[in-house]
């Protein structure tokens, strides 16, 4: 029987201006839609996986947009939800070299914020499904969201779904006591947890000993330490830690490491010139899933998640639009960027 991933989360309407232009500069912004389990779902649709997206949008033709953005690169969108006055919109400001990118939140009462548990059909949802993926961005948005989880989630284990979460702590949406606690209570039904340093300390106040990321050091025995304590705490069968290395804006060092059955496995590391890093650790959520559901030994599940990250750096907007054949050829050793006649 065909199975398909579900993924639940908010899409935003994305504004930047063209190029490298500060907010001051520019007289127009370039428009495209994202958000994390959005970009999960449209980066499992382009390796040939069925990926459903649930979430909540308005009847108005910025609804509209967003749903067509959705389904032209593949993504079922049979079980988005309609009701709402509005979207959500960020505003991002690339950053370039030692000038960081900055991004502004206009996401207020947006559609999935004002929803309630009455909005979702998860029973619906999940037929003939085998894998439910959500961020830690998505509780966030509401009083409501952390119940209309939990309910995603045990409805996802009662009917034998896997279960992953992307930890994704955002300051701007909740406290570190709020997330805390409500993201504790929803590990329980989580068999894949993806992480970086930052939201390990920030949530569970778990800290990677030895790493100065800002500096563009890390300790990966360090790392380990957080995987392994992360694991350990909650019961989580596998963790997923992205490593960045931020030397400046526009280059980074990216790998990951990946714990499950006890063991640590490290991948390889990347050196990254970056044009978009926006949804770079959706894209490697992605390729993780994929690369699982596929079948593949957890090592080689790893590094196929990470040179699909890699590549995503390569993408303007929030998805990662590359194929399993692009990824696979990283993988081989294929990263030398010459042009493919």
């Amino acid at each position: 029987m065909p199975s398909a991933v579900v993924t639940f989360g908010e899409i935003m309407l994305r504004l930047q201006p063209p190029g490298a232009l500060r907010f001051v500069q520019t007289d127009r912004f370039e428009a495209v839609y994202g958000g994390g389990e959005a970009n999960v779902a449209a980066s499992l649709a382009q390796f040939g996986q069925e990926a459903r997206f649930v979430t909540r949008l308005p009847h108005n033709p910025l609804g509209e947009a967003c749903l067509g953005a959705l389904r032209r690169v593949g993504v079922d969108t049979r079980f988005v939800a309609r009701g709402g006055d509005r979207l959500g919109i960020y505003f991002c400001e690339k950053g370039h070299s030692q000038r960081p990118s900055v991004v502004v939140y206009d996401r207020a009462g947006s559609a999935i914020a004002t929803a309630g548990p009455g909005d979702f059909d998860w029973e619906a949802a999940f037929e003939r499904a085998d894998w439910f993926h959500f961020t830690g961005i998505t509780p966030a948005l509401s009083e409501a969201l952390p119940d209309i989880v939990a309910e995603a989630c045990r409805t996802a284990r009662r009917k034998g779904l896997a279960v992953s979460c992307d930890l994704n702590y955002r300051k701007k949406l909740w406290s570190r006591e709020t997330a805390s606690r409500v993201m504790t209570g929803l590990m329980e039904f989580v068999d894949l947890l993806v992480a970086n340093e930052e939201d390990a300390a920030d949530v569970f106040g778990i800290q990677a000993p030895g790493s100065r990321i800002e500096a563009g050091h890390l300790d990966l025995d360090g790392y380990a330490v957080v995987a392994r304590t992360l694991s350990e705490r909650f019961g989580i069968p596998r963790v997923a830690m992205t490593l960045r290395e931020s030397l400046s804006a526009s280059d980074n060092g990216w790998s990951a490491l990946l714990l499950s059955g006890g063991t640590i496995h490290a991948s390889r590391r990347y050196a990254i010139r970056i044009v978009d890093r926006v949804g770079s650790g959706d894209s490697f959520g992605a390729g993780l899933i994929h690369a699982l559901r596929q079948g593949q030994p957890d090592p080689e599940a790893l590094e196929f998640a990470v040179a699909a990250s890699c590549l995503k750096h390569t993408i303007e907007g929030d998805m990662n639009l590359v194929t399993e054949a692009e990824v696979d050829a990283l993988v081989r050793g294929g990263g030398s960027g010459r042009v493919q006649r």
